[in-house]
Formats: C-alpha cells, structure tokens, sequence
C-alpha cells in the first residue's frame, strides 16, 4: 500500500502536502508512548498517535516511518508540522478513532507488522 492509498483508504486530510504519497507503508501501528515505539516501530510504519509534540517527528523520522496519524480530530502543533516537512515525514489527520483507522487499514491488508506480511 503507499501513503496515498492510505490517505484514500482512511479519507485522512494530508497535513504535509509535500511528501512522497508513493512511499510504500508496510504496516501499521497504535501506540502512544514513544518509548515503547521506539521499541517496536518498523521502516514503512504507518503510525496512529494522539501526540502532536515535536517528539513524534523525531521518532517517525529515526524509525524511518512512512506515515504518522493522528486520529480523533485532533490538531498537530504547528512547530511539529513543520519539522515533519523538513523532515518528509506525512503528517496525516482524521476525524475517525485510532480502532476506526486500524480496523480499516486490516481490513485492507495492511498488516500489524512486517513481520506478519
């Protein structure tokens, strides 16, 4: 699947309209606590959080991440939105929860890790 079949799949608003929507994302992936994350995130990820702080960019961009979510309508902090831009991290939003989001990219195929593809 790539970012810009995610965004269709989910009806996301893209946050970073000038990243690679053909980037590949090969799994996804809830968590909130960053330490865990950084624990267990994958290259490709695309990763549902309700953190908007800086820290989430600095994650997404060292696990080398395709996508960060943020679900519930919630609003990412400018300062973050602009490091993920300078970064190429897709900062995508949605009014629809972190379950609506998983379930639906299961449903499509997206697995919950590379390591189940």
């Amino acid at each position: 699947m790539t970012i810009q079949e995610l965004i269709d799949l989910t009806g996301a608003a893209v946050l970073t309209p000038d990243t690679d929507k053909s980037a590949a994302v090969s799994c996804g992936y809830t968590c909130d606590l960053l330490s865990w994350v950084m624990a267990h995130g994958e290259a490709g990820m695309a990763w549902i959080t309700v953190q908007t702080h800086m820290n989430v960019i600095a994650v997404a961009s060292l696990m080398e991440m395709a996508a960060v979510i943020v679900p519930e309508g919630i609003e990412m902090e400018e300062a973050s939105l602009e490091k993920a831009k300078e970064e190429g991290i897709t900062v995508l939003a949605s009014d629809k929860t972190a379950y609506e989001l998983c379930a639906l990219m299961a449903a499509a195929g997206l697995p919950g890790s590379p390591r189940e593809a």
